[in-house]
């Protein structure tokens, strides 16, 4: 597969509005077989485009609390872990760590609230500023966009098109834009593995 149709694009549509939507139904909405659509969805995996399925838990459903929108001005230093400790949090849904360098997450808040919730996770020591704001209403609605859903060559960048090239180098698939940049790469990795 190279430069992603639009059918491609519909396939990933569907998925997100549904990820257990069976393939039999998917290809009844693009005009394809269902094995069609699995080896479609088999080399958007393969491409990095899907990097897997998961569910979605609605959770304020599973706790009690209050929902919160959280922000954490920390030192420009200590932005990336307070951001991990925060994202691997049990009580947070969703974290961002903005270019300015603060932490925002979601999260249902229990009795210990938001301050206790940041104590455990990254420690109030490290934290300048806290804002807290309750959630009136959420909603979480992946989409495309508009955006070119290209593959790049692995040796120059440039994007691969129908006259591109594939190739399993050490278990790994690899994509070029031609059979020149796909035999440099194998070249180089050959040369590479050698010298190891």
């Amino acid at each position: 597969m190279r430069t992603l149709d639009g059918t491609d694009r519909e396939i990933l549509r569907l998925l997100l509005a549904d990820a257990r939507r069976p393939y039999r139904d998917i290809a009844d909405r693009v005009g394809l077989s269902a094995p069609a659509v699995s080896d479609r969805v088999d080399r958007l995996r393969e491409l990095g485009v899907i990097e897997g399925f998961t569910v979605r838990i609605d959770d304020a459903a599973l706790s009690t609390g209050t929902e919160a929108l959280v922000t954490l001005s920390v030192a420009p230093a200590e932005a990336t872990a307070a951001y991990e400790a925060v994202a691997d949090h049990d009580r947070v849904e969703h974290a961002v760590l903005t270019a300015e360098g603060d932490v925002t997450f979601s999260t249902t808040l229990d009795d210990a609230g938001a301050r206790g919730l940041v104590d455990e996770a990254v420690g109030l020591e490290s934290v300048r500023e806290l804002s807290v704001r309750l959630v009136d209403r959420r909603d979480w609605s992946p989409t495309l966009g508009d955006v070119d859903l290209a593959v790049d060559c692995v040796e120059c960048d440039n994007t691969v098109t129908a006259e591109g090239e594939s190739a399993r180098v050490d278990g790994t698939l690899y994509h070029f834009c031609c059979g020149t940049c796909r035999a440099s790469f194998e070249e180089r990795y050959d040369r590479l593995a050698e010298g190891a």
